[in-house]
């Protein structure tokens, strides 16, 4: 079937289910439906027992409420009856029974002298495909960065440089509230130093994404939630810090206003940083006619300064009509002043050296702009039809000037080397959902327009020197249904996706085209369990497109001895996943899951060695082969009523092949980590908490590893405002003043090491200040902010 014949049946049904929707009557029967959520959070709650009940007390139907905290109750005889409400960790409730919008549920707490614990408050939440943390209902959050409490959220890691991985891959896709952004699109790591985890309120990591998000991302999607569902009122929180020696100061505040049919909500923030000179090192060893050793030696002192701002407005012009408008920028400068030393020897002697004295600038930044119209109906408010609208601009800009001295037998010269990346990106969505009784109907049409330019010289020399210009088109649909019967869950949806991409260069008369079209399945079943456990399963294909610092063919050459470049012909790699899990939600939460992944034709680094210009070129290609079996655990557990225990991690056996100058390589690696946190609630609003970081190497690629760590940090914070103001200040591996990270890449005719210097002693200070309040209980609108129904 083509994909013509695909869509025009996916638009059909699509109008189908509309024109059905707009020509429904109301039946004579009674029906009851409403919206379960979270008394403090205003999150919807899923699996919440609700009980229908005649006037005399008899027990009429029972159900759980869906992902979205619904449910709903047909056929009824217009009579009176009543709700009861339960769930775990929550107060039952009682009332009666009439057509209402939300009903919320008080969280059970337990009262200490001078310290308040909401133990029923669950910080981790999971249905099918999707873990929920809490991130204000951890204490830590209000005296750490974003970046350190990722640490705990299943599922999440990072490695021995503080990069962020998904079920121990680098490769997924990041979300802020429920869309994708530019301001995650270049350097993750700094932006997520720079946001205060007080800033944020959940995280939710979607391990198998529904068919309504795009297919990209192997490993899934992280969705960063700052926006607090108010009712008529606003607040905010402001948070300042500070590190040494390692020198970071940075500030962040996020707002949030609900008033009436007006909502508003804001994130900001920056960063400063400045790192003393760092030292590092790096040995090749080539083999073969002429084996040579090479010796290298550097120093460097990096420095640097980020900010961003998200805004996103809302209005609702009635209980039918929302629209709703997001705009987010960030920007980042990095300097590094450099000095390199290097020298090749061979047969006893030195062959060939030199000094070289670099400075690097980077200039980057993004924005994105969003808009979406969302058209509720009369007959039943769950059902919506959303048009979505989002432009994107992400732009980078490095460059670097190399002065070159001490030459022995080396040809090259002083030079200066400039590139400019510009990505635009449109997209254009339309969603409809459709509920009926136990089962929901989702489909849609999406349309991304990518539009990649590349311009890179070395000394405004036109041999050096190109344009790359790099044009994607992404035309897809999906349909999905999700059924809720008795105790199970069950979700699955197909998503049609078709690529086009013309690519082509200044210098090179060839163009790149591709054309292919994927259809990804994904599955979930879950089934609640008694006394609050679940388990699940899942089936999901998922894609990874190659970005443009893959696509990129300019060679780098700030280091002359190593050059990196990129491969404009890529091709879009595509991942299957099974997952199995369990999850426990009584006085111990605990998660545990597993994953089977695979992929061929993996876009892998490839190293290889130029005997004859004694170089190290690295490059992509999809000669990869990779499957990888996980296994991750979390738990959390009160060993008191003040001490708390968590711990979470994760255990990965890969296989990795390759091929590299026409040899095939392959290794197997088993890697893990794990993440031991305690905290201590002492009266008078103070807190203490340790944390314990291990972990193994990991690998870079099936030609190299990366080495493990073991990082420990101890945090004190002390309320001095009850819900208002709070102090805190900690101190990472107080006893080890740097880490050596170090980096082993070998191929057929080479073997290197790197050791690259960083610092690991810091001692930090914090000052979280929460302000606004509630104006009062006044009514609640029918509709407002839902962002858990937004999609990408």
């Amino acid at each position: 079937m083509s994909i013509k014949n695909v869509t025009r049946i996916l638009i059909c049904n699509l109008l189908f289910l509309a024109a059905y929707a707009s020509g429904q009557t109301t039946v004579s029967h009674r029906a009851i439906s409403g919206i379960v959520a979270d008394q403090v959070t205003k999150l919807p709650l899923s699996y919440v027992t609700v009980r229908l009940k005649t006037k005399d007390g008899a027990i009429l139907k029972t159900m759980l409420t869906l992902n979205n905290g619904s449910f709903l109750f047909t056929d009824l005889k217009p009579e009176q009856y009543h709700l009861t409400l339960s769930a775990l960790g929550y107060a039952g409730l009682q009332l009666p029974a009439k057509e209402r919008d939300t009903l919320y549920l008080q969280p059970q707490e337990n009262g200490l002298k001078e310290v308040s614990i909401i133990a029923a408050r669950p910080i981790i939440k999971q249905k099918a495909g999707t873990i929920i943390y809490d991130v204000q209902a951890d204490p830590d959050s209000k005296n750490n960065q974003l970046l350190d409490m990722m640490r705990k959220i299943p599922y999440v890691s990072l490695d021995g440089d503080q990069n962020l991985l998904l079920k121990g891959s680098p490769d997924f896709r990041i979300f802020l509230n429920g869309k994708p952004s530019g301001m995650f699109a270049r350097d993750l790591k700094s932006i997520l130093k720079s946001i205060p985890a007080s800033t944020v309120q959940r995280i939710e990591v979607m391990t198998t994404p529904p068919s309504k998000y795009d297919a990209e991302g192997l490993a899934g999607i992280i969705n960063i939630v700052t926006i607090k569902k108010l009712n008529n009122e606003w607040n905010g929180t402001l948070n300042l810090n500070a590190r040494l020696p390692d020198v970071s100061t940075g500030a962040g505040s996020s707002f949030t206003f609900k008033k009436d049919k007006w909502g508003m909500s804001a994130l900001t923030g920056g960063n400063l940083n400045h790192s003393p000179e760092l030292v590092s090192t790096g040995f090749r060893q080539t083999y073969g006619t002429n084996p040579t050793d090479l010796f290298q030696q550097r120093s460097r002192n990096p420095e640097g300064r980020t900010g961003y701002l998200g805004t996103e407005l809302s209005y609702e012009i009635d209980t039918l009509n929302l629209v709703s408008a997001r705009f987010n920028t960030n920007g980042n400068h990095s300097e590094n002043n450099g000095f390199l030393h290097s020298k090749l020897i061979g047969a006893g002697a030195i062959l060939q050296g030199y000094d070289l004295a670099e400075r690097t600038r980077v200039n980057s930044g993004g924005l994105d702009f969003s808009a979406d119209y969302q058209l509720g109906f009369k007959a039943d408010k769950n059902r919506m039809l959303t048009l979505s609208y989002s432009y994107q601009n992400n732009k980078n800009e490095p460059s670097t000037a190399a002065l070159i001295s001490n030459v022995l037998n080396y040809p090259n010269r002083d030079y200066r080397q400039e590139q400019n990346d510009d990505a635009k990106e449109n997209t254009v969505q339309l969603d409809y959902v459709y509920p009926h009784k136990n089962l929901t109907v989702e489909m849609g049409a999406k349309g991304i327009f990518r539009n990649n330019n590349a311009d890179f010289k070395v000394d405004d020399d036109p041999q050096n020197s190109d344009h790359l210009s790099y044009r994607q088109q992404v035309l897809s649909a999906y349909n999905s249904y999700q059924l809720n019967w008795k105790s199970w869950n069950l979700q699955a949806g197909l998503r049609l996706e078709h690529t086009l991409i013309d690519a082509d260069f200044l210098k090179n008369t060839t163009n790149v085209k591709q054309n292919y079209t994927n259809v990804f399945p994904t599955i979930t079943i879950s089934k609640t369990l008694k006394g609050g456990n679940g388990i699940n399963a899942g089936f999901s294909q998922r894609m990874k497109r190659p970005g443009i610092n893959r696509l990129n063919p300019f060679v780098n050459r700030i280091n002359p001895d190593f050059e990196t470049t990129g491969n404009p012909d890529l091709r879009p790699v595509v991942v299957n996943s099974i997952s199995l899990g369990y999850n426990s939600s009584k006085k111990l939460t605990f998660n545990a899951g597993m994953d089977y992944s695979f992929l061929n034709e993996a876009d892998l680094p490839v190293s290889t060695f130029d005997p004859v210009s004694n170089i190290t070129r690295k490059t992509y290609d999809n000669s990869g082969k990779l499957t990888g079996l996980s296994s991750f655990i979390y738990l959390r557990y009160p060993l008191t009523s003040r001490l708390d225990l968590s711990l979470n991690g994760r255990a990965i056996y890969f296989w990795m092949s390759g091929e590299a100058m026409g040899q095939k390589m392959e290794t197997e690696l088993f890697t893990w980590s794990f993440n031991l946190s305690s905290g201590y609630n002492f009266e008078g609003g103070w807190r203490t908490n340790a944390n314990l970081f291990l972990e193994s190497r990991n690998p870079t690629g099936f030609q190299g590893t990366t080495n493990g760590v073991v990082s420990a940090s101890f945090n004190v914070s002390k309320t001095l405002v009850k819900d208002k103001l709070s102090f805190g200040a900690g101190t990472n591996n107080p006893f080890t003043k740097f880490r050596t990270n170090k980096t082993v890449t070998e191929g057929p005719q080479f073997y290197q090491t790197d050791y690259s210097q960083s610092y690991f002693r810091s001692f930090s200070l914090n000052l979280n200040y929460n302000f606004g309040g509630l104006k009062g209980e006044l009514k609640k609108n029918k509709r407002g902010i839902r962002n858990n129904d937004l999609s990408n």
